[in-house]
């Protein structure tokens, strides 16, 4: 027998990843009005009203249902042209959006965007919000964000979108979701959600509870293993 038991084992800090369109800011009305000043700029019909529906996939998937197949690149480059001037001040942060990256950092954890925004505009709209992730990494859609989140050893990715609950699995991460995109809980639940909260304003909570009985459960792992060395 032992005299003693061996020291705790800890529990890792968190890292989350976060997506960023409709999860930490809502991007519909600088969306918005960059396509209707596409639509002006190239003379081509964009609805933007059902356009900012659908937010989520890369931008050319959307385009490509307004421009020839052979226009959409260079009007994709046009748009992230046009979209700093246009679309970054008129964005703001979801309700809870700066809790949630603080309730990471408050754990002790690190906080990392995932998007499939392109990066130089993501980090635009991150630094006029004043929200400070550890890590952004854009152009990345539904399992092509795997990589991004198991090369920064995230646990958890955080989305609105199936898409990103695809990436979470892909990375073998938790997978917490949000509808306050234009994916609804009950279609966040089927495509595998693990987790469907309200809104960010409920992941602070939430994050406390998953690092409690993650504790929990590393304790009673303690506890069995010293038992079995007894």
């Amino acid at each position: 027998m032992t005299d003693s038991a061996a020291a705790p084992t800890p529990v890792p800090a968190p890292t989350v990843g976060f997506d960023l369109d409709m999860t930490l800011i809502d991007s519909r009305p600088g969306i918005h009005a960059c396509y209707r000043a596409l639509a002006e700029r190239t003379g081509t019909y964009i609805d933007a009203d059902l356009a900012i529906t659908r937010l989520g996939p890369p931008l050319e998937e959307e385009l490509i249902h307004w421009f020839p197949a052979e226009r959409v690149a260079e009007t994709a480059d046009l748009y992230r042209s046009m979209y700093p001037s246009i679309a970054i001040a008129a964005t703001p942060a979801m309700p809870g959006a700066h809790q949630a990256v603080a309730a990471v950092r408050a754990a002790g954890g690190r906080a990392v965007v995932v998007t499939a925004k392109y990066e130089p505009n993501a980090r635009l709209h991150l630094t006029h919000l004043g929200i400070e992730p550890d890590a952004v990494v854009g152009d990345r859609w539904a399992e092509a964000k795997a990589a991004a989140l198991r090369e920064h050893g995230a646990t958890v990715y955080v989305g609105d979108h199936v898409g990103d609950v695809r990436g979470a699995r892909a990375a073998h991460a938790l997978s917490v979701t949000v509808p306050t995109g234009p994916c609804g809980a009950d279609e966040l639940r089927a495509a595998g959600a693990d987790v469907v909260l309200a809104d960010l304003t409920a992941f602070p909570g939430w994050l406390a509870d998953y690092l409690e009985a993650a504790a929990d459960e590393a304790e009673a792992a303690d506890a069995d293993a010293d038992a079995a060395r007894a």
